[in-house]
C-alpha cells in the first residue's frame, strides 16, 4: 500500500471532525467513509483461513453465520507444510475470494508464538519458532496482497494465551521479547509491508498494546519502517486519545461517534497535537483508496477450484508421526478395514471463535475412504463428541474392530475443548476416547490413529502400542478427502511438526507460570520455549520440532557451509532412496558452544520443502544473513553478533541432525560499554579494552609481584575477575583516576 496522489488534497479539505471520524469504524466490519470528500468506506473481514464475510450483522465471536466461503486448513495445519510457496498460493486463493465478496482487508495472518500448548487459539498460529512463523507469515501476506487485497498482521504483540486476554499483562524481559516474540512480526513487516497491523488486547509489561508507544511507534514504525495502518483488535482500545498518540490509527469496531468526539475535544483543549490526527487520517485515506482500487468488478469465485486447492493444501498439512512395519499406506482390497470414531463421520475441521467459517462444502473422511477404497467400509462411532462415555457405542466399536484386519481410529478434541476466548486446562484427549483406544488395542492391535486437534495432545501413554499415528490437525473443509488421500497413498505425507509434542504437560517450560494470576503472567522461561527448552536440556519428548515421516526415505550427502561477506551459505544433496516420489523438509540450525550469554543449544535459521522423485537427487541451497546470529543486549539496547566457532547443523528435525559443520564468525565488538563499574573479567573479555588493560597491568605487575601471583592462581583469578574496578579502587590496587584514564582510552579507541 502506497500513498495515493489525491490523499493530501483530500486531507487538506477535511474538517477536524471529519478527520476524527475516519479514526474509528462505521460499523462492525466497515471503515468510515466521507463520500463527498472522495473517501470510500471499505469492508474488512475475519480470516485468516477463510473469508468470513458477515452480511447479517456484527459478530466477532463466531455466534452468527457468515456467507459460505472456502475453509482452508487453519494455521496449525498450514504451518506444518513448511512450504512458503504453498502458503503463498493459499494467500492468493484467499485474495481472489475476498475480491468476489468485495472485502478489501483480510484480518490475518496470526503469527504469535505457541508459548504453551494449552493456549486456546494455537490452532490459529503457525509455530513455536519465530523464523518459521515469519517466513510463512510473509508468504501469506504476499499471496493475499498480490490480489489487491490487504492483510492485517496479528496480534501485535505477545498474545500467547486466551485466559484474561483482555487485560492480562505479559511480563517479558527485553531480550526475550526482542529475540522470540517480535522477530516474526519484524520479518513480515520488513519483507512484505502488510496494509495493516492489528494490536493485541493484552498489556506488555504493564502497558496496553493499544497504548504502547514503544511497540507501535519506536519499534514498528521507526525501527522496522512500517508504513500502513495500526488497527485495534475489536474492542481493544481503553482510552482513545492516549492510544492515538501512541500510534494506533484505527479503532474497531464503531463507537458510534463517542471516541471521535474525544479526539476532537483533545485537539481543541491542546492535549492532543492536530499533527497526530492528520497523520492517522492520512493513513486511513490511503487504506480506503487502496481498498477500493483493489476491488475488481465482477470478480467471480471458482468454488470447485477453491475446494480442490483446499484438499491439496490439507494433504500437505498432515504429519505422519509413526508407521511401524509400513502399515501405511493402505492398499484397496488388501484386507478388511474398519473405521472407528465419530470424527470420521463428523469432522472437526476448524477452531471456534472469530475465524470460524461456514464452508462451501464439507468432506468427511468416512465417505472419502469408502470412495477411494471402493469398498463399503464398516463404521462405528465409538464415542460422542460431548465427552460423555457411551458404553453401547464403545461395545459396538470393539465388535467392528475385532472383525477387521486394520482399524482406522479417528480421535481428537471436540470444539468445546479449544477456542478463542479460553485456554485448555490440560493436553489430554477426552478420557472416553482413550478408554476406547485401550479396548481397541486389545481387540485388534493393528490400529492407525488419526488425530483431529488444534494444538498438541499427549500421546505418551499409548503411542508406542499402536503401529501408526497420523496427526491430522484441523484441515479445513476438504480435510476428510485429504486424510483418505494420505491413508491410501495418493498423497505421500510431507508435513512436519511446528511444535514439540511433550511427554507430559509438566514438561512444558511455561508449566508453572501459564496463564498467570491476578492480572499478570510472567514469561519465566525466557528464551527457552518449545524445542529451545527441550533440546537444550536434553529432555525427553514424544516427538520433536520439525519431525515427520514419509512413505519414502531420504539421505543427505555432500553437505557444505561457507561464509560470504555478510551471509552464511549452506548446501546439501538430498536423495530419495525409496520407491515413491516425496518431499523432504531440510532444516538448518545453528548453535554457539560456550557462548558468553545464555543461548539455546541451537536455533532454526533456514528451511526448505524440496520435492524429490524416487531415486533422484536434488541440490538444496539455503542461506541466512550473519545478522540472524545476533542476540539482543538490553544493557546496550542493541543487537550484537558474538564472535566464535558456530556449529551449523543440517537436519531433518531438531533432533535428527544429518551433518554438523563449523564456521568461524568474527562477530561485533562487545555491545557492553566499559566503565569504572565493569568487572575485571569484562575488561579482559572486551576486544578493545583487554589490550589497553593488559598494558596497564604490565606496569602494576612489574611493581607489585603479589598482584601477579594472585592473577596467575586459577582460583584467585576467578575471584578477581568478578570484582568491579570500583572494588579494585577501594582495595588500593588502582586509583580512580587510573581507571577513568583506561575508560577514556577505550572510548577513544572505539570512536
Amino acid at each position: 500500500m502506497s500513498q495515493h496522489p489525491q490523499t493530501e488534497s483530500i486531507l487538506a479539505g477535511l474538517t477536524l471532525e471529519q478527520k476524527a471520524s475516519l479514526l474509528s469504524g462505521a460499523t462492525f466490519w466497515e471503515t468510515e467513509g466521507i463520500e463527498d470528500a472522495g473517501v470510500p468506506s471499505i469492508i474488512v473481514s475475519d480470516g485468516p483461513h477463510g473469508v468470513r464475510r458477515q452480511s447479517t450483522g456484527g459478530d466477532h465471536l463466531g455466534l452468527l453465520d457468515g456467507e459460505p466461503a472456502t475453509c482452508f486448513p487453519p494455521a496449525v495445519g498450514l504451518g506444518s507444510s513448511w512450504d512458503p510457496e504453498l502458503v503463498e498460493r493459499v494467500g492468493e486463493a484467499l485474495g481472489r475470494e475476498a475480491q468476489a465478496k468485495r472485502v478489501s482487508v483480510l484480518l490475518g495472518p496470526g503469527i504469535n508464538i505457541k508459548r504453551d500448548p494449552r493456549c486456546g487459539r494455537n490452532f490459529e498460529y503457525l509455530s513455536e519458532d519465530p523464523l518459521h512463523a515469519g517466513v510463512l507469515g510473509s508468504a501469506f501476506v504476499r499471496g493475499v496482497q498480490s490480489q489487491g487485497v490487504g492483510t492485517s498482521l496479528k496480534h501485535y504483540a505477545a498474545n500467547n494465551q486466551e485466559t484474561d486476554r483482555l487485560r492480562v499483562s505479559a511480563e517479558i524481559d527485553t531480550r526475550t521479547l526482542r529475540e522470540l516474540y517480535l522477530p516474526a512480526f519484524r520479518r513480515v513487516v520488513t519483507e512484505t509491508q502488510p496494509w495493516t497491523v492489528m494490536c493485541s488486547y493484552n498489556k506488555i509489561n504493564g502497558t496496553f498494546a493499544s497504548e504502547h508507544n514503544w511497540l507501535l511507534n519506536t519499534v514498528l514504525r521507526d525501527e522496522w519502517g512500517f508504513e500502513g495502518v495500526v488497527v485495534s483488535d475489536w474492542g481493544a482500545v481503553r482510552d482513545r486519545v492516549p492510544s492515538l498518540a501512541a500510534g494506533l490509527d484505527l479503532e474497531m469496531p464503531t463507537t458510534v461517534g463517542r471516541t471521535d468526539a474525544e479526539v476532537v475535544a483533545a485537539v481543541k483543549d491542546g492535549s492532543l497535537d492536530i499533527a497526530v490526527v492528520d497523520t492517522a487520517a492520512r493513513r486511513l485515506i490511503d487504506l480506503a483508496l487502496s481498498g477500493q482500487q483493489g476491488l475488481w468488478e465482477n470478480a467471480e469465485l471458482d468454488v470447485d477450484g477453491q475446494h480442490a486447492l483446499a484438499r491439496e493444501i490439507a494433504g500437505r498439512s498432515i504429519v505422519l508421526l509413526r508407521n511401524e512395519d509400513a502399515i501405511l499406506p493402505l492398499t484397496p482390497g488388501a484386507g478388511p478395514v474398519a473405521v472407528i470414531g465419530e470424527f470420521a463421520r463428523t469432522p472437526r475441521y476448524q477452531g471456534a471463535g472469530s475465524s470460524q467459517i461456514v464452508p462451501t462444502r464439507l468432506d468427511n473422511a468416512l465417505d472419502a475412504i469408502r470412495e477411494i477404497s471402493g469398498e463399503d467400509v464398516p463404521f462405528a462411532a465409538g464415542f460422542t463428541l460431548d465427552g460423555v462415555a457411551d458404553a453401547a457405542l464403545a461395545d459396538e466399536a470393539v465388535r467392528v474392530a475385532a472383525s477387521a484386519e486394520t482399524v482406522l481410529y479417528f480421535a481428537g478434541l471436540p470444539s468445546s475443548a479449544e477456542s478463542e476466548g479460553f485456554d485448555r486446562d490440560d493436553i489430554e484427549l477426552p478420557a472416553d476416547q482413550v478408554a476406547l483406544l485401550e479396548r481397541l488395542i486389545e481387540a485388534n492391535p493393528r490400529i492407525v490413529v488419526v488425530l483431529s486437534n488444534g494444538a498438541v495432545v499427549r500421546v505418551s501413554d499409548w503411542n508406542e502400542r499402536v503401529p501408526a499415528l497420523v496427526e491430522g490437525w484441523l484441515l479445513g473443509q476438504a480435510g476428510g478427502g485429504a486424510i483418505a488421500d494420505v491413508l491410501y497413498g495418493a498423497v505421500n505425507p510431507s508435513g512436519r511438526l511446528t511444535e514439540s509434542i511433550p511427554e507430559r504437560l509438566q514438561d512444558v517450560p511455561a508449566f508453572t507460570s501459564f496463564p498467570g494470576e491476578q492480572g499478570s503472567v510472567r514469561y519465566a522461561e525466557g528464551l527457552y520455549v518449545g524445542y529451545r527448552h527441550y533440546d537444550t536440556r536434553e529432555a525427553a519428548v514424544s516427538y520433536p520440532f520439525g519431525f515427520g515421516l514419509s512413505y519414502t526415505s531420504f539421505s543427505y550427502d555432500h553437505t557444505a557451509v561457507r561464509v560470504d561477506e555478510d551471509t552464511v551459505h549452506v548446501s546439501v544433496q538430498v536423495t530419495n532412496t525409496g520407491k515413491r516420489d516425496g518431499r523432504e523438509v531440510v532444516q538448518v540450525y545453528t548453535g554457539l558452544p560456550g557462548a558468553e550469554v545464555s543461548r539455546p543449544v541451537h536455533e532454526l535459521r533456514a528451511f526448505a520443502s524440496v520435492e524429490v522423485p524416487a531415486g533422484e537427487t536434488r541440490e538444496v541451497a539455503l542461506s541466512f544473513p550473519i545478522s540472524e546470529l545476533a542476540y539482543f543486549a538490553p544493557v546496550a539496547d542493541a543487537w550484537s553478533v558474538e564472535g566464535g566457532t558456530y556449529v551449523v547443523e543440517i537436519a531433518a528435525s531438531s533432533r535428527d541432525i544429518r551433518a554438523s559443520l563449523e564456521i568461524q564468525i568474527e562477530g561485533d565488538p562487545s555491545p557492553i560499554p566499559l566503565s569504572i563499574n565493569s568487572t575485571l573479567g569484562e575488561w579482559l573479555a572486551h576486544p578493545i579494552g583487554a589490550p589497553i588493560l593488559n598494558a596497564a597491568l604490565a606496569e602494576v605487575l612489574a611493581s607489585t609481584p603479589a598482584v601477579g601471583a594472585m592473577l596467575n592462581d586459577p582460583h584467585m583469578r576467578k575471584m578477581a575477575e568478578q570484582m568491579p574496578m570500583t572494588q579494585a579502587v577501594s582495595f588500593g590496587a588502582v586509583t580512580t583516576e587510573q581507571v577513568q584514564a583506561l575508560v577514556a582510552a577505550v572510548e577513544q579507541a572505539s570512536a
